[in-house]
């Protein structure tokens, strides 16, 4: 099995950690190292998962590279090699190649642009509750994961810890430069539409996904990971049906294991037994290798 990748130590670099990834700050530039750290219900479980960092570092740069002109981006370099890495990060190349990327630097606007194709997560407990999401009405009689009417944008808090909240669009334009937001929001429903009919004959479904944006130079550029099954629900487009929740690409053998568990959601997260390790390892590199038409090699 492969090397799992929890956690990058480079002595001399400024970091910062998030429950996945380690960032660090190389002056003009930064490096986003996605581990094989995996998280559920807020709690990074003890045990990783072989192969995740670089899958979703990988599905991010494939669609970067897709997107080409209909947005600019933070990406600069995927490091495929030791030769990819500045010379204080060769030494721990190992680590590194193939879930590291190398970016611009971009003032980060404080809002994460949520884009919904699908009634599904918060936005069905929204629907339940009041008929509608973010502020959006919605008609009545739509079952879960049904298909709205056309996509619809319901911006979300940027959470340190915790849940993301959903936000109403007048929210989260306060918390930008006038204007910015009605920018983001087409921006993102324009990706999030072409991505989605882009994937839908590759047999998966993106229900939603979200997005970062930021300032670099003067002009918003797409930030950050870039539809993931980490930052979106992708769905096996052969199994879907309406009315009850789908499978996903993602870390749902995990949770479905947790859920099993007399666990009370808080830290330590219990140790994950091999065939759930192996099951989510799985899911992920279906996820690649259905939408880029590629084996993933690592």
């Amino acid at each position: 099995m492969t090397d799992v990748v929890m956690q990058t130590d480079i002595p001399g670099l400024p970091v910062r950690r998030g429950k996945v990834r380690d960032i660090y700050d190389l002056g003009d530039r930064l490096a986003i190292v996605a581990t094989d750290r995996i998280s559920a219900f807020d709690v990074v479980m003890p045990v990783g998962i072989p192969n995740k960092g670089a899958v979703l570092t990988q599905i991010s740069v494939f669609w970067f590279e897709w997107l080409g002109d209909r947005a600019k981006h933070h990406l600069q370099t995927l490091v495929r090699s030791a030769d990819d890495l500045p010379a204080s990060m060769q030494a721990h190349a190992d680590a590194l190649v193939g879930r590291t990327v190398l970016v611009r630097k971009a003032e980060v606007f404080p809002v994460e642009c949520v884009a919904r194709g699908y009634l599904a997560g918060s936005g069905w407990k929204d629907y339940q509750a009041n008929g509608a999401v973010c502020g959006i009405a919605l008609p009545a009689g739509l079952q879960h994961c049904d298909p709205l009417p056309e996509p619809i944008f319901t911006p979300a808090t940027k959470a340190e810890t915790g849940h993301d909240e959903n936000i109403t669009f007048k929210q989260a334009a306060a918390t930008c430069p006038e204007g910015v937001l009605e920018t983001l929001r087409d921006r993102t429903l324009e990706i999030y539409q072409t991505a989605a009919e882009f994937a839908r004959p590759r047999g998966v479904i993106i229900a939603d996904t979200k997005f970062e944006w930021g300032m670099a130079d003067g002009e918003v550029i797409l930030i950050d990971e870039v539809l993931t099954p980490d930052s979106s629900r992708f769905w096996p487009a052969e199994d879907y049906e309406p009315g009850r929740d789908q499978d996903s690409f993602d870390k749902q053998p995990v949770r479905n294991y947790l859920d099993g568990l007399d666990w009370d959601k808080t830290p330590p997260g219990p140790v994950l037994p091999p065939e759930v390790v192996l099951r989510t390892t799985e899911r992920y590199i279906e996820a690649y290798e259905r939408l880029t038409g590629r084996r993933f090699n690592g």
